[in-house]
Order: structure tokens, then sequence, then C-alpha cells
């Protein structure tokens, strides 16, 4: 594994039984950088997360992590490893019967020994840095979406991780919290030299953010490359995906017999 490499997939398959859901994916994610994975709903964005996290197991390839072979580890290496990562859930998946603080203090007091006036500070401190230090005693129900999305990235980042996983994190958010949330994933990601992966399908906000994009489709990355030659791409998919077309190799019709004849029967469709 490179060094400049926080995370590393080779030759990955997976399957649920005997539904296939990866077929043969490899990437790199070099360390600081934020890069995003991308596609239909589907095509195993999100079970490539799982699978970076340990989650689940490759049936075939590797998934390496800080030059660890995830699938490899022992339960308590596993959770070593958890450790120095974070997680942004989609919809935030904050706990909804404990307040603000002690959603971010969670992993504080779970993971550390830290004393309590620490972890109060910094709590506040991420708190501050996603801009809600004010609502720290708040409850998850007396938030915004947007406001609920930057306290799950304040838990996210409790523990310093060094590398940050996001899972839909723009999903039903008015277009102030998008750009928000969208610029606080670039900044906090520099500021505390982490490395992030984003699963996203929102195309105009990554594209602002990310230093380099993964393509996949029907289980396979289908193209890679920095924003702007993602913008530049002409590769079918690709166009139809950033450019948000109604037809391309994502048929706007699911396959149906031939209009004429569902209506009119096979005889006149076969004389029309």
């Amino acid at each position: 594994m490179s060094d400049d490499n926080l995370v590393e997939i080779k030759d990955l398959d997976f399957a649920y039984d005997d539904r296939p859901i990866l077929k043969g994916i490899s990437m790199q994610i070099p360390r600081g950088k934020v890069v995003a994975i991308m596609g239909g709903s589907g095509c195993g964005k999100t079970t490539l997360l799982r699978l970076i996290g340990g989650q689940l197991k490759p049936s075939r390839g590797e998934v390496l992590v800080d030059g660890l072979s995830v699938p490899k580890l022992r339960h308590d290496e596993l959770y070593d490893l958890r450790r120095r990562m974070g997680m942004l859930f989609q919809f935030g998946a904050l706990f909804t019967d404990i307040s603000v603080f002690d959603n971010v203090a969670y992993q504080m007091r779970e993971h550390t020994d830290l004393p309590e006036e620490l972890i109060r500070d910094l709590v506040l401190l991420k708190l501050n840095a996603v801009g809600l230090r004010g609502a720290d005693q708040l409850m998850p129900a007396e938030l915004s979406g947007g406001m609920a999305r930057r306290v799950a990235l304040a838990r996210a980042i409790s523990l310093d991780p060094m590398l940050i996983m996001y899972d839909e994190p723009f999903a039903g958010l008015d277009p102030i919290s998008l750009g928000v949330i969208g610029q606080l994933i670039r900044k906090l990601n520099d500021a505390l030299g982490a490395t992030s992966i984003m699963v996203t399908h929102d195309i105009q906000e990554s594209l602002q953010i990310v230093d380099y994009i993964y393509f996949m489709s029907d289980g396979k990355v289908v193209a890679m490359g920095t924003p702007d030659e993602i913008r530049a791409s002409q590769h079918p998919f690709v166009h139809q995906f950033v450019f948000a077309q109604a037809d391309g190799p994502v048929p706007f019709h699911y396959p149906a017999k031939p209009l004429v004849e569902e209506l009119l029967g096979k005889a006149a469709h076969e004389r029309a």
C-alpha cells in the first residue's frame, strides 16, 4: 500500500447471497483529500462504506485502511481502527432522547477516560466549529434539518478522526443548509488534516468541494477524475448524471412492450 493513500480498495467483489453488488472495484483515497463516490441508487455506494468500516466483508479482494487489511482484523483491532474513523449517517441519525451536547460528547465518554470538564470544553469547541455552540442544550426534535446535520458532523469529528465518511450528507437540505454543510466538510477536513469519503447524489455541490470523484454504475467504477475532468467527460452515463438528463444510458422508460401492442394487441401492432 502506498503511504500517500489512506484507503486502498483492490479488485473487490461483494454479493448479498447470490446477488452481486460490487464487481471488481478498485479505488485509491489519498491522505488529506476529499473524495466523492457517485452513482445511481442501488449501485453499491453505501455498501462500499460498510466494507471500509468493517461492517461487511468482501467476497474477494482487499480493503486496506492505513495499511491494515480491514477484513482480516480481529474484533478488538477493528474497534481500535473504528475509533479513528468518523461517520456522518444519512439524515444525521442523532440520538433523539439526549441533548445536542450529549450527542457530541457520546464518543468521548465511551472511548476515552477524559475528565468531564475537558469533555465539556471539547464539545463546545466542536459545536463552535459548526456554528452551533449556542444550541448545546437543545434536543434533536428542536433542530431544523440543516442544524441536525451540523450536530451530526460535530459528533463525527468529536475524536479528531483520520478518516471521515459521509453517507448522502446533502439529502433533504434546503439550498442554504446544503451550501453550509458542503463548506464545512471541506474546511473541517483541511483543518483536521483528515481524509474524507463522501457518498452523494448532489453533483453540483460536490464538484465545488471535492478533489476527486469515482462514478459507479451497476457495481463497477465506470469513470474517475478531478471535478474539471468529470465536467468535461464524454462518458454517456457520467454526462447524463452531471447534466441531469432524463434519458440516456439510464432510460426514462422501464422495459415494456411497445405501447401500441399493449393498448391494441399484437396484431394491430404488427399491422402498424
